[in-house]
């Protein structure tokens, strides 16, 4: 068991990174035109990856209004890595499938890939389709396609065959990932009863899986991504949890037919980071309970340790580009644990001072400046109507930087669905 231990937080970060705020940026900046790639997150095509923010302020007269929608902010390939002004509101009466002549109330970013590939990620959402409770309920899962422009259309319905679908849950938990090793994107969708829905991709531009067959057996009812090739055998592998909260889970190995072998099961927790913290060549899983973190090393084989760190909430990344993932653990405080050749250590970990007062919450760890090290992208928010994103830029030094290089406010997304 290593302790864990409270790292000071002077770290000074790279002297080429100057903070920008809204204020400093134009009020609006159009999305820049690209042609098309591989990036991650690349709604546009541009080669820069891109931020999705689910949860946007809400104006003083609509605190308890209808979801607002989708805020995507655009990268820009500077060191900055995004650009504030660069910013699209996914509005639910625009973007989202009517369904009975009705647009949702509910528009959430659930996954991201390019499921038709055509070089530009698209976007999957949830919505509350109409539903009288008899019967099979209908999906409520849409794909919004990214563009030269980004994400500019309007968005198709999910098509699940009948065949594929089991029981009558909801078909929603979405997770993108190449399960056959074919070089296209797939989806794997809660089923019920212990099951999974498994699409082939790629995806026409109506929705439709290239294949899909019966629903597979699962170890869980609660697919979760991101989907990685935890054993780097050429077939990405799914992380199937038992219960959206505390519980126990296991990684479903993909391979020629998909996602069908159950293999290591991982201990209860409340969340769970896959990455490349130090010991051995497969990936390595940390799972978050409130009375440490348990960690299963080299995978599938899982060599067994633990630390005992504050915070359940855990995400991974490369902040300082040695090629070890960094694990993030949020809960009171924000600390990151260095990875090392030997595997994840308490001693050196930073922690980050929120950007703002109120509450902080990690939404990804990303690579948004292109320089081959993850940032840190958080929102602290205090109530409905006030918050601050920052964009922490990862450092060889120290990790991230000891403050942020782009802070903004959610705020600057109202009006725009008007």
């Amino acid at each position: 068991m290593l302790l864990g231990g409270c790292a000071g937080t002077g770290n000074t970060g790279s002297a080429r990174h100057e903070p920008v705020t809204v204020a400093k940026a134009p009020a609006q900046l159009p999305v820049p035109r690209g042609k098309g790639g591989k990036a991650v997150d690349d709604f546009n095509g541009d080669g820069r990856r891109d931020l999705v923010l689910n949860d946007l302020v809400k104006g003083p007269d609509d605190a308890h209004g209808d979801d607002a929608g989708i805020g995507i902010v655009y990268g820009t390939g500077t060191a900055h890595g995004l650009a504030p002004g660069a910013r699209q509101l996914l509005n639910p009466a625009r973007q989202a499938a009517r369904t009975k002549g009705r647009s949702p109330a509910v528009f959430d970013a659930e996954a991201s890939c390019d499921l038709d590939r055509d070089g530009f990620t698209d976007l999957v959402v949830s919505t509350d389709p109409p539903y009288d409770g008899q019967g099979r309920p209908p999906v409520p899962l849409q794909i919004l396609f990214g563009s030269p422009a980004g994400l500019t259309g309007r968005a198709v319905e999910l098509v699940i065959p009948e065949g594929a679908r089991a029981g009558n849950d909801w078909p929603d938990q979405p997770v993108c990932g190449d399960f056959d090793g074919d070089g296209a994107e797939d989806l794997v969708v809660h089923a019920s009863d212990g099951r999974l829905s498994y699409l082939r991709g790629p995806f026409t531009r109506k929705g439709t899986p290239r294949a899909a067959g019966r629903p597979l057996p699962s170890p869980g009812t609660v697919p979760t991504g991101p989907a990685l090739d935890v054993n780097r055998d050429g077939y990405d592998d799914l992380l199937v949890r038992t219960a959206e909260g505390p519980g126990t889970s296991a990684l479903v190995l993909g391979g020629p037919a998909g996602p069908t072998r159950t293999g290591t099961a991982l201990p209860s927790g409340i969340d769970v980071a896959l990455g490349r913290f130090g010991r051995g060549r497969a990936l390595d899983a940390a799972v978050g309970s409130m009375d440490g973190t348990y960690l299963r090393y080299d995978l599938p084989a899982a060599v067994r340790d633990s630390i005992s760190t504050p915070g359940s909430v855990l995400d991974a990344g490369d902040f300082d580009g040695d090629g070890v993932s960094e694990l993030v653990s949020s809960g009171a405080e924000l600390r990151i644990l260095r990875g090392r050749t030997t595997g994840l250590s308490a001693t050196g970990m930073v922690t980050v001072p929120p950007p703002a007062r109120g509450t902080t919450r990690v939404l990804t760890v990303a690579d948004f400046t292109g320089d081959g090290r993850a940032d840190l992208a958080v929102r602290t928010y205090d109530g409905e109507t006030k918050d601050t994103v920052a964009v922490y830029a990862g450092s060889k030094e120290a990790l991230v930087t000891a403050k942020p290089t782009v802070t903004f406010s959610t705020s600057e997304f109202l009006g725009m669905g008007s």
